[in-house]
């Protein structure tokens, strides 16, 4: 039997309570997840296994100019040499660099699939290859050779590998970071390139400066897939603490999309961009998921539209649905609003800090500083060992006759390079280097060169050396090479801010389902309610409600019941026997009493009916918008109806073809494919009409028979205006002349035009250019009559409403570009222009 070793007895056994080794263990375990793996270094900004690829393919030679490789030989080269860990995380944090809406700026190029938005997975990476970015290449690792930074043994110390790369960019902040390492976390947001580059230059000419305009430069963060930022609260909270939270959404407008079914359309609400890290598939199941519930109401059908162009995901609405309504409980019920924890946590001098703003900016440019006092010492210690040698290699020209003596003399090269040193006062490298000289160094060209050089190199001596000596200069040349990088990879900022937005409004909306149950009642009435006939108003809003008041009832402005995203665009004293008649975009007209329309009262109800719903069933789902609402006035003897389509068709209607239609409606003008009507106006005879197209054309002529001649409902109109196929008529009004007409184009410009000036032209002319843009895509967005204290609604394509006094707009000619009066966001633009309607608050 095999003797029992005793270890106790050789002392290499030592003894330790078990709760101490447990401390001891965990916290080495603890930092070297913390150093080693999860956090990223404040000064190049990444974790070491993203460190260990970018150099790995550097040391390939996989540069932007040269070829793409397979992914699979870089994750080879970094595990066999550099970081022995599984392949498969490898080659995730590889994926990560090359996704452009993870990263900001991308530091490598690839091909092939490498996973989308969708969370769709990446190909294997036998299929896929890659190589460097240029940002990459250039700002993180074109100094590597240059001495600049640390290296160190790898695993098994057959390689070396540098402890951090001389970045030349802080792109900690610039692509961000997260990770979870034991008992921390870090959650970085990518930033804006040219914002941080300007933020980094400001600090180094005042490192004093405040952080009220060090915000300024840099107001926030800018994330890949671009969405908004709400508020900035949580932003300032996170660059003075190292931590806050910023809301995020999805970029939504409203919209009409078409149904599939000739020229109809319906309510959309239309996402083109979703907040940070949130996955399209996985959101659009979540919303499908709720309306499933029951969570969600009003939606009836969503799809994606996505294509390589951008993002596209349409929600249709049901006909009774409230967009802003809905809107607001995506927001609260899905994640197209979400809260980034931002931590501003990175590794300092080897420990983890959690850093604001100015901090981490200022670890970055400290370490800049000292990358670039190795680069320049490195840099010098190099030209000083070449001018040594070519003094040397000039000396030895300057005495030829001598140098070939010697060399004729000696033995062998060892004799000649002694004499050398001793009868000519060399030093043995430059011995080497004259004996090493071929012939044709003693040339007078050659001779030439070698002086030109000398010189060159006296002169950058004296550069590296200012540079070394003075901070003020070393300091230049460090924003010097700020701004050229900023010159080379600095784009547009993705992420805009928008304000906080205030819920109460939302809050206190009347209930849909109130609504829809109110305006059934209305409708199931069979036979009507006799009424006793009542004096009123009917208020039209924008977003296409009604609202019945008594002429006599008593209304406060504070109970006016209409949204700030709301506002009356008509309103029409009649009374309760009186018929409406309702026109929609498909040209139909619908009759609807007055006395049906339920009465509004002040609270829940104030924001009237949806008037659609009033109608049949027949018109309801014929998915048309509504474009005209005509009470019938009591002298009607000389009116006429002008209607008039997208496309420049024009009929006069005399308004008796109006009377005893069917409650089922009739079609008052024939349309042709793909147009649709665009409004319908009261006109009598003599008074005079402009129309406008969004090429900024109008038409101005007077209604009579030759000119506007009557016609039937069954006619299809005639030609009011040339429009080229690339634009569309946007609006129509009757014109005095004394007054004013204003003209507001799609990118926010606005002017006055003093119709007195307008000459009369022929219905069907080319018509007169009256606008000039000064953007070449921007359109006339529609034009409206000035009138005294009348608001004019400007209705943006992000469904804001921004109200504006048309006599404070500037009365200009027709060849100015006009004046700009709506500052609006990235790609956002005016897409309606309305008249605002006093409201019954007497």
């Amino acid at each position: 039997m095999a003797k029992q070793l005793n270890l106790l007895s050789t002392g290499q056994v030592i003894t330790t309570a078990l709760h101490t080794e447990m401390q001891r263990s965990y916290l080495e375990y603890a930092m070297s997840v913390i150093v080693g793996r999860a956090l990223p270094d404040v000064r190049d900004g990444l974790k070491p296994v993203h460190r260990r690829i970018l150099y790995a393919m550097h040391e390939l030679g996989l540069t932007p100019d040269r070829p793409y490789r397979k992914c699979a030989r870089v994750v080879g080269d970094v595990l066999g040499k550099y970081h022995p860990h599984g392949d498969q995380s490898v080659y995730d944090a590889l994926v990560r660099l090359v996704q452009s809406f993870s990263c900001r700026y991308p530091l490598l190029g690839g091909h092939g699939n490498f996973g989308s938005v969708d969370n769709d997975p990446p190909a294997a990476m036998r299929y896929t290859e890659t190589r460097l970015a240029p940002i990459s290449h250039e700002g993180m690792l074109a100094e590597i050779g240059e001495e600049t930074v640390e290296f160190i043994g790898n695993f098994d110390n057959s390689q070396q590998e540098p402890t951090v790369l001389p970045a030349q960019l802080p792109f900690l902040l610039l692509n961000g970071c997260a990770g979870i390492a034991v008992g921390m976390a870090t959650n970085i947001p990518p930033h804006n390139l040219g914002e941080v580059v300007d933020g980094l230059i400001a600090l180094i000419d005042n490192p004093e400066l405040s952080d009220e305009k060090l915000f300024k430069l840099i107001p926030g963060p800018d994330f890949p897939t671009g969405g908004e930022i709400v508020g900035k609260d949580g932003i300032h909270e996170a660059y003075t603490t190292g931590k806050g939270g910023i809301l995020l959404r999805g970029v939504a407008r409203i919209e009409e999309v078409p149904t599939g079914r000739g020229n109809k359309r319906r309510t959309a609400i239309v996402v083109t961009e979703l907040p940070y890290q949130v996955n399209k598939a996985g959101w659009i199941e979540k919303v499908a998921d709720l309306v499933n519930q029951g969570r969600l109401t009003g939606i009836s059908d969503i799809r994606d539209e996505s294509d390589r162009d951008g993002m596209r995901v349409v929600i249709e609405l049901k006909r009774d649905a409230v967009p802003e309504e809905l809107l607001y409980h995506l927001f609260h019920q899905t994640a197209l609003q979400t809260n980034f924890g931002a931590i501003l946590l990175g590794i300092v001098d080897g420990q983890p800090r959690q850093l604001s703003l100015r901090q981490l900016l200022q670890e970055f440019l400290d370490f800049r500083e000292q990358t670039l006092n190795r680069r320049y010492s490195y840099e010098l210690g190099k030209a000083e060992n070449r001018l040594h040698i070519v003094s040397g290699l000039l000396a030895a020209l300057s005495q030829v006759d001598q140098v070939i003596e010697i060399l004729r003399q000696a033995a062998d090269g060892s004799t000649a390079k002694v004499s050398l040193v001793s009868t000519l006062g060399l030093s043995e490298i430059q011995a080497d280097e004259i004996l090493a000289m071929p012939m044709r160094r003693l040339t007078g060209m050659e001779r030439q060169k070698l002086q030109q050089e000398f010189e060159e190199l006296e002169e950058r001596i004296n550069t590296l050396r200012k540079l070394l000596d003075d901070r003020k200069e070393l300091l230049k040349s460090l924003k010097k090479d700020l701004r050229s990088l900023k010159r080379s990879y600095n784009d547009e900022r993705r992420s805009k801010f928008i304000e906080k937005p205030d819920n109460k409004a939302f809050a206190k909306q009347k209930n849909k389902s109130d609504e829809k149950d109110q305006s059934t009642k209305s409708k199931s009435q069979s036979p009507p309610i006799q009424v006793p006939v009542e004096d009123v108003v009917l208020e039209f809003s924008q977003r296409g409600y009604v609202r019945r008041t008594s002429l006599s009832s008593k209304r406060s402005k504070s109970d006016s019941g209409i949204p700030d995203y709301d506002f009356i665009i008509q309103a029409s004293e009649t009374n309760t026997h009186k018929d409406l008649l309702v026109v929609t975009s498909g040209g139909k007209m619908y009759p609807l009493q007055v006395g049906d329309i339920p009465a509004t009262t002040a609270g829940r109800g104030a924001r009237g009916t949806p008037l659609i719903t009033l109608l049949t069933s027949t018109a309801q789902s014929q998915a048309e918008s509504i474009v005209g609402r005509l009470v019938i006035p009591e002298n009607s003897t000389n009116t006429d109806v002008v209607l008039l389509t997208k496309q420049g068709r024009i009929k006069r209607l005399p308004i008796e073809e109006l009377t005893n239609i069917s409650r089922r409606g009739v079609t008052i003008l024939k349309l042709k494919d793909d147009d649709e009507l665009l409004s319908t106006h009261f006109v009598n005879s003599g008074e005079r009409l402009v129309l406008a197209s969004s090429g900024g054309r109008i038409v101005y002529f007077e209604v009579n028979d030759a000119q506007l001649p009557y016609m039937g409902r069954t006619a299809v109109g005639l030609q009011a205006l040339r429009v080229g196929k690339q634009h569309q008529m946007v609006g129509c009004v009757t014109l005095s002349k004394n007054s004013h007409l204003l003209l507001v184009t799609q990118e926010g410009y606005a002017k006055q035009l003093d119709a007195s000036k307008f000459k009369l032209a022929n219905r069907g002319d080319l018509g007169a250019q009256v606008v000039k843009f000064s953007v070449a895509t921007d359109n006339l967005a529609g034009i409206a009559l000035v009138k005294p204290e009348t608001e004019i609604a400007l209705v943006t394509s992000n469904q804001r409403v921004i109200r504006l006094n048309g006599e404070s707009v500037p009365v200009l000619n027709k060849n100015d570009w006009g004046k700009k009066v709506v500052e609006l966001n990235r790609d956002e633009t005016i897409v309606t222009v309305n008249e605002v309607a006093i409201e019954n608050n007497s």
